[in-house]
This record gives C-alpha cells, structure tokens and sequence, in this order.
C-alpha cells in the first residue's frame, strides 16, 4: 500500500463531498454555466469589495522595507493589535494583542488549536449537523470527535452534553452561526452550556475548553447582537476567517483568540504560536494581514443574503419541504421525505441542481442548500427541487 491506512480510509469517507465539486465543474462544462444550479458553495460568489480592492492596491503598490520577509509567527503587532481592539467592541472583552494569533484561514486555525489541546485519545465533543472537517482535524492530533445530538429545530440538547462529558473530554466546539443549519444558539443555550461546563470542570478537576468556531459571526440576521459563548465562558478559544465577510476564501486569512481571563492563557496562546510553526504554516500571508487591517469592521450586505434566504426558504416550504428558518450563515438544511438523503441528491443531480447530503454533516434526511449565490441560480433550481419532490411524496 502506498499511502496510509488513515488517509486511505479519509479518501474513502470524503469520496462523495469532493465528488460533488469535481461533478460541478464537469456538468458546467457539459451544459453550461447557466443550465447548472450549483447550491453547494460554502462562500459567497460575490466579488470582495472595492474596499478590499483598494487597501490591497495600497499595500502591493506601496512596500515598507521587509514587508516580504519572515515577521514573529504570531502575525503583525499591528494587526492583532486591531483584531484586539475590534474583539474588545464587540463583546466587552478586553484584549490584549497578544491573546491573537493571526493564521492560515480558520482550517489552519483550527488545527492549531486541536494540535495544542488534545493530549492522547481525549475527545472533542461536537453537535449534529456540524462541518464535516471537524472529525478529520481532531483525527489529525489522535484526538477522538464526539457527536451529539441536537433537537428539530438544531438547537443542543444539554442533557446529552452533561452526560457526555467524561475525564477524557478537553472540549466542545460551539459553531454558531452554524454550518450547515443556519441555526443561531440563543444566550439562554450558551449560558447553561457555560455552567455545564464550569460545574464539569470542577467535579472531574481538570479543564474543559471551548473552541468556538465564528467564520458566520457576521452573518446574523436579528437586530439585536450575536450571542456569543466565550462573554459567557472565560475558557473559550475563538476562531473566526475573513473568506466569508470579505469574500476571499482563496487568500487564507484567518485569526485565533483566546479569552483574556482564560486559564493558562500564555501557555496556550504559546503553544497555538508554537503549533503554526510546527505545522508548517509558519505566519499567516503578510500582504493579506496588511489589507485586512483597515477592514475589520467592514460589514457584509445582510439585506441581500436576509433577501435570498427569505425568498428560497419561502418557495421551499411552498414546494413542500420542512425547513427550519435560518438566523445566521447562509444555508437552508431542509428536511427530505426520506431518509435517503444520498438517493435525493443524485434526483436533483438529474435535473442539474447540486447540493450537499446531509449525511456528510451527520444528519441523514437533509440536505445543505447555499443561498450565497446569484438570484438567477436560485430560481432555475426550484424547478429541480419540485420535481424531485413530485418522485419521492407520492
């Protein structure tokens, strides 16, 4: 055997969530761009801003000296002296520069942050449905993905948090906004988790984290503001990108925080810093952390993402499907008439709509419908989605 027996098995398991893309590309080559409603993208087809445009023409054009070498790990002063600053006024948090950590996307974010928290076979506890590249990064550092079960409308269900939690826990991931459901966890939910986890703490005498993962913090669609776990949780590592409120998912860009009253917060915000290094993303892009800098509170058009999810949500629940409302990110993960969420995505395939199964996100009977693209796709679907609803609800 060339490869391991582990990336094997990795292949074997994400053999259908990277068909779906390679499978977009081929029936947009046979049909046409137009003819094809691809609704599996995870970010906005939107182009960045002219905002953006215009700081990354201000860096490229005008170099300081060194500007292209090595900087510290950890990023620019300057940077995370901003994020810093931006953290504080959002949540009322005071941090310091040096609780940030600028990195490669949240994917290298995330990984730095399992690298320096699992030590052996100790568990990362996740709800159902959550982004599938969890399990691989937590399998990546030997770690073991624990998933639990949330209720119909997606929201945790605490009971089996409480019963979960063992001397082998180091930490539960909050994805809120959530991807793929869209839900938002209310303050009342992140509240009762914190005191789970305080009280856990306590009685198994050793430290349970957080690690909240906030690519879609930007992405709420109430007035009021996003409740967030780690105002609750002292404990809590924050992970957040700029590929989605920017639309550069391509440049990698991201950022790790860790709460400023936090146990051990220098070994840990250390051991993240040592991590990026060790994996092999060494610092995040120096012109990337230069553009961004000026941007940080650069906000996203929410009417039109409010406006295309109200629109596909409506027309879905009059085809006939079961969706709950989303608050934040921008999917729809409506409920199929049968469990064969595979069976019906391959239906819809037919009729040139792609999704993503909810199987992949460990939630079987559903499907991840993106409304992060142009109206055009999202009303050429709906005839997809009628007919492979006529097939399977006779």
């Amino acid at each position: 055997m060339s490869i391991s027996e582990k990336v094997k098995k990795g292949l074997l398991t994400n053999s259908h969530a990277r068909s779906i893309f390679e499978e977009s590309r081929l029936l947009k080559k046979k049909y046409g761009d137009d003819k094809v409603f691809d609704l599996t993208v995870s970010s906005p087809t939107l182009e960045p801003p002219e905002a953006f445009i215009h700081e990354l023409r201000k860096v490229i054009l005008n170099p300081f000296p060194g500007m292209h070498r090595y900087m510290e790990n950890a990023g620019y002063t300057e940077t995370r002296r901003a994020v810093a600053i931006e953290l504080e006024k959002e949540t009322g948090i005071k941090f310091d520069w040096n609780d940030v950590v600028m990195t490669g996307g949240a994917a290298g974010a995330l990984n730095s942050v399992f690298k320096t928290l699992i030590n052996g076979e100790e568990e990362i506890l996740v709800f159902a449905p959550f982004f599938y590249e969890y399990a691989s990064y937590i399998d990546n550092y030997g770690g073991i993905c624990t998933v639990l079960p949330t209720d119909s409308n997606f929201v945790p269900n605490l009971v089996a948090l409480e019963t979960a939690i063992s001397s082998r826990t180091k930490a539960v991931i909050i994805n809120s906004p959530n991807d793929p459901a869209g839900v938002v966890y209310s303050e009342e939910i992140l509240k009762q988790i914190a005191e789970i986890l305080e009280a856990k703490s306590i009685t198994l005498k050793k430290r349970i984290y957080v690690v909240s993962d906030d690519v879609y913090h930007k992405f709420y669609y109430a007035e009021k503001n996003l409740p967030q776990i780690i105002r609750y949780y002292t404990h809590t590592i924050l992970v957040r990108s700029f590929s989605k409120d920017l639309f550069v998912p391509g440049e990698r860009l991201g950022y790790m925080a860790g709460h400023p009253d936090c146990e051990d917060i220098k070994n840990i915000t250390g051991g993240l810093i040592y991590t990026l290094r060790t994996l092999g993303f060494v610092n995040a892009s120096a012109i990337m952390q230069n553009a961004v800098r000026p941007l940080l509170d650069y906000p996203v058009p929410l009417a039109d993402f409010q406006r295309k999810r109200d629109y596909l949500y409506e027309s879905l629940r009059q085809i006939g499907y079961s969706v709950t409302r989303p608050e934040g990110a921008f999917y729809l993960f409506p409920q199929l008439p049968l469990k064969d969420d595979l069976a019906f995505a391959d239906e819809l395939k037919k009729h040139l709509v792609l999704t993503v199964p909810g199987s992949i996100f460990k939630a079987p009977g559903y499907l991840r419908v993106s409304y992060c693209v142009d109206d055009k796709t999202l009303e050429g679907s709906l005839a997809g989605f009628r007919r492979a609803m006529e097939k399977y609800n006779r």
